[in-house]
């Protein structure tokens, strides 16, 4: 549960935008979203390994410019 404590006299639009930046931050959409349909482990991990390698050329060619 999220607790968003407001200041006297603050502006409730600002507070709400502070929630809404909290709720943000705990990624309970994003594993909401994941958790509606199943994906099988080996997809899963093949994901993994694609962005692994895009990241790792990514990296290299940062290094070598």
């Amino acid at each position: 549960m999220l607790i968003i404590p407001i200041k006297d006299g603050e502006n409730i639009d600002r507070a709400l935008k502070r929630f809404k930046r909290k709720f943000d931050n705990t990624k309970v959409m994003r594993k909401l979203r994941q958790k509606k349909q199943f994906t099988k482990p080996s997809v899963e991990n093949r994901s993994m390994k694609i962005k692994a390698t895009y990241l790792q050329r990514r990296r290299t060619a940062e290094e070598q410019s």
